[in-house]
């Protein structure tokens, strides 16, 4: 089981990183709007997934799901990615003013030298934390505030227990955020987006903790925590490709990502502090993080970069 886990995320990894990195490459000027759709394809395919795999589980054993899905969507991929070529920027793009980007490729051993990496890491790393706990604690989140089963009416159409709803609502809104972000982004900049949508988290967070025993309060505040959280799919990656240069854009992005790995280290921090129910201390605590990250991001990160990107360049200019 231990072995197919890792051979099946070493694959999910290949596919994820080479196509966010495609993207990256393609798209100078709407780098964070082609991450995100990128990411939110990914997250679409396993909502697509899910149902099917779920009932041919019921019907035929995981074995037979297992088998087949995987040959179907290996030979899906193998046929698919023929049809990727190298990208080809067209001549005359225009970028915004308000994106700083270098004009030198790091490799990624070069990348992990820089200051600004470990400090964009660290950003990742706190608001990732705050967004896995929120997705690995919801449902009993839900069941300590007596909501999770619940009956909610969906335009008085359908009626589903309060967790299934609010688990639905949250994976549209973590899918919808990362291209939308992503726009945003390449718009007003990626430190302004990150200022903006961290502290968004926080303060939900905090929404979530005074609010959250309210059904429906519980359902956006939920709600509006993964739609601040989703964006890190997006404009990490973005930011990256900015500071470091496209050229190898999947390797130094894949390994940023890593951040992602390094704040599920963090998650069984919440099962600690909740431990005799009282889940004020991990709102607390995850909000006061996301809103730093959010004041470092514009205060730190961003002059850091700029300085970094403006001497790479210089000295990319002066030659050797």
């Amino acid at each position: 089981m231990y072995l197919g886990a890792v051979l099946a995320g070493l694959g999910a990894g290949c596919v994820y990183g080479t196509c966010v990195g495609n993207a990256l490459k393609w798209f100078p000027d709407k780098r964070g709007l082609a991450a995100g759709l990128t990411a939110a394809g990914f997250g679409a395919g396993a909502a697509v997934t899910v149902i099917p795999i779920a009932n041919m589980i019921q019907s035929s054993g995981y074995e037979q799901t297992f088998l087949f899905f995987g040959i179907m969507q290996g030979a899906c991929i193998f046929l698919i990615s023929l049809f990727m070529v190298k990208p080809v920027v067209p001549k005359g793009v225009v970028i915004s003013s308000r994106l700083v980007m270098t004009k030198v490729d790091y490799t990624t051993s070069q990348m992990v030298r820089t200051p600004v990496f470990w400090v964009t890491y660290v950003l990742f790393v706190a608001v990732a934390a705050g967004g896995l706990m929120a997705t690995a604690q919801i449902g009993p989140i839900a069941k300590d505030y007596g909501l999770a089963k619940m009956p909610m009416s969906v335009f008085g159409l359908l009626t589903l227990p309060l967790l299934t709803l609010t688990l639905s609502i949250d994976n549209l809104a973590n899918g919808f955020t990362r291209p939308l972000c992503g726009f945003i982004s390449d718009r007003i900049g990626r430190e302004n987006t990150m200022l903006i949508v961290f502290i968004g988290e926080g303060l939900a967070l905090l929404g979530l903790m005074k609010f959250g025993h309210n059904p429906y309060a519980f359902m956006t505040f939920a709600a509006l925590v993964f739609l601040c959280w989703g964006e890190i799919f997006s404009i990490f990656p973005a930011l990256c490709a900015d500071t470091y240069g496209v050229k190898n854009a999947a390797a130094n992005a894949g390994t940023l990502y890593t951040a992602k790995g390094t704040a599920a280290l963090l998650v069984p921090l919440a099962s600690v502090l909740s431990a005799d129910g009282n889940w004020d201390r991990v709102f607390i605590l995850t909000a006061v993080i996301t809103i730093a990250a959010g004041l470092s991001a514009k205060l730190i990160l961003a002059p850091m970069r700029r300085r970094c990107i403006a001497q790479a360049n210089a000295a990319a200019a002066a030659g050797p």
